[in-house]
């Protein structure tokens, strides 16, 4: 996982691999319920809103999450853009956050799927709130994003390079 930052816009990347085809992965990455398998419990993940079967353009998102001392806050983003099976990408509407763009990029690799995030996020109050990025946010998207890796290797297996090229 990578951080990085440009004026007051962060960006995280977070990859993983998995043996899994690339179909297999969109299957499971672009269904909004499955957001709950892979994110901590404690976070109170809840979908608020009626769901279709498959995602698309415009696609409006709401949920209730509990991100920090059990505080529940509503969250509300809109798929704007989707290439099945290569990505999607979300766009908060309504939350924690000033901006909240979160990519999702699938790539077929030897034997599996190459797995990409790249989220830009601004927090709001950026003077002030900028100086809790190291102590609260960091670590909690670092604990976030580390256990939907591991969530995912749990479902899908750990992905062996030493077959790539074989």
């Amino acid at each position: 996982m990578v951080f990085s930052k440009q004026g007051n816009i962060h960006q995280l990347s977070a990859k993983i691999q998995l043996p899994i085809g690339i179909e297999k992965a969109w299957e499971f990455l672009s269904d909004p319920r499955n957001l709950k398998l892979i994110t901590p419990a404690y976070m109170g993940f809840h979908i608020t809103s009626e769901l279709t079967n498959v995602m698309y353009d415009g696609q409006i998102i709401s949920y209730k999450v509990s991100p920090l001392l059990g505080i529940k806050l509503n969250w509300v983003t809109e798929i704007s853009n989707v290439n099945e099976p290569h990505y999607f990408v979300d766009d908060q509407r309504f939350g924690p956050y000033a901006l909240w763009h979160h990519k999702h990029f699938l790539k077929k690799i030897d034997n599996g799927v190459e797995m990409m995030d790249i989220v830009h996020y601004k927090l709001p109050m950026s003077l002030v709130s900028n100086r809790f990025h190291r102590y609260l946010v960091k670590p909690k998207l670092t604990e976030i994003f580390a256990f939907r890796s591991r969530k995912l290797n749990e479902l899908f297996g750990f992905y062996d390079d030493s077959q790539e090229g074989v």
